[in-house]
């Protein structure tokens, strides 16, 4: 467009913009912009995550490579440490308590190796998960990202160091008489199980520990609470006989107390179906669906507040 002025020369006018009157939203689906760190769907979420899938094996495997680098036995506390709790477990309650009652040493002490290390393994994964993201802060806003790749990837470093102590597990059940056979067949699946259930529980608590550091320091006593309250030193059967069915029944069906019991019920010869609650895989099926499922969308919705503020 152009138009004379008033010495005869021409003025050039530029043509009204296309964008003109546009709001930044419609101006941004125009050019195919999205909001820096945007939480995707779904569906386009666990995509991404699968896509992850070798940087969350790989950032585990180097966890827990560096998890004790510094001392000089290395990995092999990665065995010592449950291995030790489990040792001043028994003199304390195996021997001054007598909490064994209703179950003779052969049973008691691979029944307390046992508890120790399955239940180290969900209190780990807890620990780790409420700071995947707070603890991470650098790697959270230096690159982009599904936030769910960090507290999934604690989880599977703690499977990784549960598998490599299951072979004192093993030890201890053959030295007091139990031996491999077809019920070992399903440590495979109370695993699998207990799996889904961590990295649920690690997601919840990695969302509520970014958003609220000073949960790690209280996280401790609350998992503290729950190891006294899931049978870990104790048979929840034995030790509360003559009590209401009901108060027996809720213990039993705490997820801890049930994949410790499916291991133990799997691992140890004397330690019989009539230590499990009715229907134990059902629950132990329902716990790993309900948190994994419900853990993973609730650490979702908040993927985009994740690092910042």
């Amino acid at each position: 467009m152009s138009e004379t002025t008033h010495d005869a020369t021409v003025a050039v006018t530029a043509a009204p913009s296309s964008d003109a009157g546009l709001t930044a939203a419609e101006l941004a689906e125009k050019y195919g912009l999205a909001v820096s760190g945007a939480r995707p769907s779904l569906v386009e979420y666990i995509r991404q995550l699968w896509g992850r899938r070798h940087f969350i094996l790989a950032f585990s495997q180097a966890k827990l490579t560096a998890q004790y680098s510094q001392a000089k036995l290395g990995q092999l506390w990665q065995v010592a440490t449950p291995l030790l709790n489990a040792a001043v477990y028994f003199f304390i309650f195996g021997l001054i308590l007598h909490a064994s009652r209703g179950m003779s040493q052969d049973v008691y002490i691979p029944f307390l190796v046992t508890g120790v290390f399955v239940f180290t393994f969900t209190q780990s994964s807890v620990m780790s998960g409420v700071r995947a993201i707070s603890g991470n802060l650098g790697l959270v806003r230096a690159l982009h990202f599904p936030r769910a790749s960090l507290p999934i990837s604690f989880s599977l470093q703690q499977l990784q160091q549960l598998l490599f102590s299951m072979i004192v597990m093993f030890i201890v059940a053959i030295g007091f008489g139990s031996y491999p056979g077809p019920s070992w067949l399903l440590i495979v699946p109370a695993l699998v199980l207990q799996f889904l259930f961590n990295t649920g529980l690690a997601l919840i608590v990695a969302r509520l520990g970014a958003k609220t550091p000073d949960l790690a320091q209280l996280m401790p006593f609350i998992l503290r609470t729950w190891m006294y309250t899931s049978g870990v030193m104790f048979s929840i059967n034995h030790m509360l006989q003559g009590r209401s069915e009901w108060a027996v029944r809720l213990l039993q069906v705490n997820p801890a107390a049930v994949y410790m019991d499916l291991m133990r019920f799997a691992l140890i010869d004397g330690y019989g179906s009539s230590n499990l609650p009715p229907h134990v895989w059902a629950i132990a099926l329902f716990w790993a669906v309900a948190v994994f499922a419900g853990g993973f969308v609730y650490f979702w919705k908040a993927e985009e507040r994740y690092g910042r503020g």
